[in-house]
């Protein structure tokens, strides 16, 4: 950890616990940064300070928004009869991405993993059921990623949304196994979602 009189040193370290980013890449943002107008420094600052306030959850799929109620949630123009259930929101903001879902979304913020202690109770998982209860969804496509975890995540969403009355779809295996959904590209999340399957 950086000492206190190392402003640079701590500006790493914090840099360097973003997903993705090593001791080197943050070396360079905070270069970048020092070397950056004084005011870019404190807007990205005072972003940074103030994005837990601005904010929220949607009331309705979980995603990120800054109301209560996401623009994806608020589209009237999209299909009501599909549900498609991600792990993380940059899952969906893949998929938005590659154009090939028009229904609705609901976002888990996790997957199941017991080895890290994240167990079926830990998933908020009422409130997906009670959405499916409450709405008229034909389909649910599950497009938790291609591994362990998102395996094991999509066969217990699957257990407990079937006896629902809905159809439970996985997506293909266009997308590599292991692969996260936020870096593949359009094309490959597309064939995903052309070629699922039901569980």
């Amino acid at each position: 950890m950086a000492r206190e009189d190392d402003p640079i040193g701590e500006l790493v370290a914090l840099l360097s616990r973003l997903p993705s980013i090593g001791e080197r890449t943050a070396t360079r943002l905070a270069h970048h940064i020092l070397a950056s107008d004084g005011d870019y420094a404190r807007a990205l600052g005072a972003s940074l300070s103030e994005i837990h306030e601005r904010v929220v959850r949607c009331g309705s799929c979980a995603n990120f928004c800054a109301g209560p109620v996401c623009a994806i949630c608020r589209d009237p123009k999209r299909d009501e009869s599909l549900l498609c259930v991600v792990g993380r929101v940059p899952d969906l903001s893949a998929i938005e991405k590659s154009g090939s879902f028009r229904g609705r979304y609901h976002v888990l913020h996790g997957l199941l993993a017991p080895l890290d202690g994240v167990g079926p109770d830990q998933l908020p998982l009422d409130g997906l059921s009670q959405r499916i209860k409450d709405s008229e969804f034909d389909e649910v496509v599950v497009a938790t990623p291609l591994s362990v975890e998102g395996e094991a995540t999509a066969l217990y969403l699957a257990q407990v949304l079937r006896p629902l009355g809905v159809r439970v779809s996985r997506i293909a295996s266009g997308l590599p196994h292991g692969g996260e959904l936020e870096y593949a590209d359009q094309v490959t999340v597309g064939r995903a979602f052309e070629g699922r399957r039901e569980l």
